[in-house]
């Protein structure tokens, strides 16, 4: 007898609302959200652009279709795609909108695949240090999660003026390629135009590369190169075209007769690669929406970060049903830890009630976490901290040793951890809720969220302290302008760092997004995470939570 694939009735409690949509606090936050949402959707503009108009006519004439066309290409009509750190390069003067390459993951034939597209109208789609940095992200995350890859590609190779950031970085691209094939995360490149120096290595370490017919050109050196070199004069078609390379050199595997063809081909590659269909889950037909609307979301949040959220109602929008267990709600209070389902699948959520982490706090997440790994439970950590407490009696109390565990469980745990920085997430605190630096499957930022060793006014007050502490020791009297140009100039400087624009633009996180779609975007990743087979740390068991 064959079961059905439908989960049974979820037995976690409903949590019910208790937010009035007429209080003053929440229609203030509303309102405010109005301003933050229109800046985030001029940026999302500015980093979705492909270059200027005049440009992108060229290319155009040229009968070449743009980067995001040739993803629509690729992907199956109708289908989600997640683009990843589109807010790269944004603000960075030597950069470009987004980094001039698109990253995300989209279904190509009922198949999750990591997208990666040059930019070809910004900069000939040269790189720069963030597109680096944005290709070796995009690689990670195809590595931990199986993700196989369809390069779009069409590269100038380095950019010259920024030769020292690019070189010393780039070659590790390559041995991604190859890393990712061992561990069986195949990767097949289509080259749509010319892909000069480090370019041609793309699809020359692929498994798989397709060529378009009269546009593909690759060389390592290209004719001025050539010239110069070794005196020998010949064209770009002569020297890489697409016909030598696919009857002559070997190096390309499939002749495109056009931009078309080149995806029909792209998609035949993605159906021989004998990778199960795991997107088919028929469980998500009967998911249970949230009960309340994504959309009062915002007037849970203040746009100060340092007021506190109501975890609760936040994670009641998100999940399924708005059902979850809390964990040991009557201790360490400050911390909310749960279970439910995001769009029918199982997880364990961590949120910050509390701004501080206060030794209680630390000692139930620990634990927490020993039991999500014991049951092989992915864990979605939502920050809204500025870290540890401080002071006489917490370290009487042991936070150190309190902390330090917690850390280490971060650290250990083997199953899926996913990030949204909601708030704050400064100093430890951001260490003990799955930061950047602790590897998370993927992290998004709130847009108003901030990122930091600590927040503007304390870490200018610190200083300041210090200056003052220095001086009377030196026996010279303080210079009270000088102390305070220098104490507003490192707050202004530490407020514009710890921005989400600014940490985004650096591929300090997978991209900002609007928190009405946190619960799709979770959704989206754990369906992710389960392409790759995980289980817990063992050894978590039993009364290890002692």
């Amino acid at each position: 007898m064959t079961t059905p694939n439908i989960p049974l009735p979820s037995v976690f409690p409903e949590y019910r609302s208790t937010v009035n949509e007429n209080d003053k606090d929440y229609r203030q936050n509303v309102e405010n959200w109005k301003g933050i949402l229109k800046q985030f959707e001029e940026k999302a503009a500015w980093a979705g652009g492909e270059g200027e108009s005049r440009h992108i006519e060229r290319h155009h004439a040229r009968g070449m279709l743009s980067a995001r066309d040739r993803i629509a290409m690729l992907l199956d009509e109708g289908s989600p795609f997640l683009e990843l750190m589109p807010f790269a390069g944004i603000g960075v003067k030597e950069s470009s909108p987004a980094a001039s390459l698109i990253v995300g993951i989209g279904l190509v034939c009922g198949i999750k695949v990591m997208l990666i597209a040059n930019i070809p109208t910004i900069v000939g789609g040269a790189l720069n240090e963030l597109t680096v940095r944005k290709q070796h992200r995009a690689s990670e995350i195809s590595l931990e999660n199986r993700l196989p890859i369809i390069f779009l590609n069409q590269c100038a190779g380095a950019n010259l003026p920024q030769q020292f950031r690019v070189f010393h970085q780039s070659g590790k691209l390559f041995r991604d390629i190859i890393r990712r094939s061992d561990a069986g995360s195949p990767t097949c490149t289509i080259v749509f135009g010319s892909s000069t120096a480090g370019g041609a290595y793309e699809p020359g370490v692929s498994e798989f590369s397709i060529l378009v017919k009269s546009q593909a050109q690759m060389f390592l050196g290209g004719p001025p190169l050539v010239q110069m070199a070794t005196s020998e004069i010949s064209s770009a078609e002569e020297l890489g075209g697409a016909e030598m390379h696919t009857t002559v050199s070997g190096v390309g595997d499939a002749l495109a007769a056009d931009e078309f063809d080149a995806c029909r081909l792209a998609r035949s590659w993605v159906q021989s690669i004998n990778r199960e269909n795991l997107h088919i889950d028929r469980t998500l037909d009967h998911v249970e929406a949230p009960l309340y609307s994504s959309d009062s979301m915002l007037g849970l949040i203040p746009e100060n970060v340092r007021m506190p959220l109501n975890m609760p109602e936040v994670i009641a929008r998100i999940v399924d049903g708005s059902r979850f267990e809390p964990f040991k709600p009557l201790y360490g209070t400050g911390m909310l830890c749960c279970w439910a389902r995001i769009h029918g699948r199982l997880v364990g959520i961590i949120g910050n009630m509390s701004s501080v982490i206060f030794v209680n706090e630390a000692r139930k997440a620990t634990q927490f976490i020993h039991l999500n790994n014991a049951y092989g439970t992915p864990i979605v950590y939502l920050h809204n901290v500025t870290g540890f407490m401080v002071g006489k009696k917490s370290e009487s109390e042991g936070m150190i040793k309190a902390g330090s565990l917690l850390i280490d469980a971060v650290s250990r745990s083997s199953v899926p951890q996913i990030s949204i920085v909601c708030g704050s997430s400064y100093g430890a605190g951001n260490y003990a809720m799955c930061g950047r630096s602790y590897s998370p499957r993927f992290l998004f930022s709130w847009p108003h969220s901030r990122c930091a060793v600590m927040g503007p006014e304390q870490l200018s007050g610190v200083m300041e302290i210090i200056a003052r502490q220095a001086a009377e020791r030196s026996g010279r009297g303080m210079d009270e302008a000088k102390l305070a140009a220098s104490t507003a100039k490192t707050t202004e400087q530490i407020e514009t760092e710890s921005k989400a624009y600014y940490t985004s633009a650096w591929c300090l996180d997978d991209g900002i997004i609007d928190p009405r779609d946190t619960r799709d975007v979770l959704g989206m990743c754990l369906e992710v995470c389960e392409n790759s087979p995980y289980k817990g740390l063992e050894g978590y068991r039993g009364v290890s939570r002692l």
